[in-house]
C-alpha cells in the first residue's frame, strides 16, 4: 500500500483513522515526493524535526522519482493538466505508483481518480487537528 501525503499528514496529526490504517499494513511504501510535501509543511523547527522523525518512524519503503516515473509523469501531465488539472506532485505520486504497481491510498481521490490504470484506496479521515 502506498500511502499519499495527505494520509501521512493525518497520521503526523494524530488522527485515529490515518493511524489505525497506516499501523495495519504491513507492506507500507510512500513516495519520496509525499514525504517532501510533508516536510515543506512545516512551519518551524521542532515541526521539521518532528516530521522527519515521524518518517523514520513509520519504516515506509520511500520510492524515489525514477526516470520512468519522470516519463509517465510527463505523460499525465500532458494527458490530465488541462482538462483535470493535475498538479506537479499528484503527477509524480501517480507516475510512482503506476510504475510500481502499488495501490494508492488517498482522500484526494479527485486529484487522481481520471488516471487510467492507477489503483485508489479512499481514506476519510477523522477530523483530528
Amino acid at each position: 500500500m502506498m500511502f499519499d501525503s495527505d494520509v501521512l499528514i493525518w497520521c503526523l496529526r494524530g488522527d485515529p483513522v490515518a493511524g489505525r490504517i497506516v499501523n495495519s499494513e504491513p507492506e507500507r511504501s510512500t513516495s519520496i515526493v509525499s514525504v517532501i510535501e510533508l516536510l515543506h509543511g512545516s512551519r518551524s523547527a521542532v515541526q521539521l524535526r518532528t516530521a522527519r522523525d515521524f518518517v523514520r518512524k513509520l519504516e515506509l519503503r520511500l520510492l524515489p522519482v525514477t526516470e520512468p516515473i519522470s516519463y509517465r509523469a510527463v505523460q499525465l501531465i500532458e494527458s490530465h493538466t488541462l482538462g483535470d488539472g493535475l498538479q506537479l506532485g499528484d503527477a509524480l505520486i501517480a507516475a510512482t505508483a503506476l510504475e510500481h504497481d502499488e495501490t494508492l491510498i488517498t482522500g484526494n481521490i479527485r486529484h487522481f481518480r481520471p488516471i487510467h490504470g492507477l489503483k485508489l484506496k479512499t481514506f476519510r479521515h477523522a477530523g483530528v487537528q
